[in-house]
């Protein structure tokens, strides 16, 4: 009830009013059922925007240190990560890796929607990265339709590092759900998963236009931070 609250009725039309996003593609999205929406990652605010625009729930994975904060501005963010739909995970990698995997599926199996960025990281530059095959691991596990989505300019609004947005127009194009039944039961096939993974990542390209660069953005990021020390 809280999430419908602030997406029908406070957040949601203020924000629509402000940054006018345009959307193509809602059709593609499926009624009822589990579904991945899998996204490219431009800006913060891509969470908040994609679930805006869509008629359904849209549940994210967050990191578990967004709900953690303590006073007045720990507060504020965990109400904001709760009434936008997103989950606590630890990111830590081994045992928390597979239990969020876990947590993917149980919100898929739910026969909700949830929101994943196969790049795992926002991008530097408004570049695409490589896919992390966690996210081909869920695909095939889950057996839900998979939709690309491309966010638009919503690293113009918001870029990595700023914490006042900027007030322009966004855009959100949902692509045709992408169908991995050929790979059924591989999903320990880490050749299938790189496979499932380039694909996907290649439907994202084709709906946002970005440049493409082989590499991790992950791995960019620690370059770039080890430079400047």
């Amino acid at each position: 009830m809280f999430y419908w609250i602030m997406k029908n009725i406070v957040a949601g039309p203020i924000l629509f009013a402000i940054f006018r996003p345009w959307v193509r593609g809602l059709e593609n999205i499926p009624k009822s059922g589990g579904a991945i929406l899998a996204s490219n990652h431009l800006s913060f605010i891509d969470s908040v925007f994609l679930p805006l625009a869509v008629n359904r729930r849209v549940v994210f994975l967050a990191k578990s240190e967004y709900f953690t904060g303590t006073g007045i501005k720990g507060w504020a963010t965990r109400l904001f990560f709760e009434a936008t739909g997103q989950l606590p995970i630890d990111r830590s990698g081994g045992k928390a890796s597979e239990a969020s995997l876990n947590t993917g599926l149980k919100v898929l199996h739910d026969g909700q929607l949830l929101g994943i960025y196969p790049e795992g990281t926002r991008s530097p530059d408004a570049r695409m990265y490589r896919g992390r095959t966690g996210v081909a691991r869920m695909v095939l596990e889950s057996g839900v339709p998979v939709i690309p989505v491309a966010m638009i300019d919503t690293e113009k609004v918001m870029p990595i590092g700023s914490r006042i947005p900027k007030i322009r127009r966004i855009g959100i194009i949902i692509g045709e759900p992408i169908d991995f039944s050929r790979f059924e039961g591989l999903e320990g096939d880490r050749f299938v998963l790189r496979s499932v993974t380039d694909e996907l990542v290649y439907n994202l390209r084709a709906l946002s236009g970005q440049e493409y660069v082989d590499v991790y953005a992950s791995s960019v990021k620690e370059k770039r931070a080890s430079l400047s020390r």
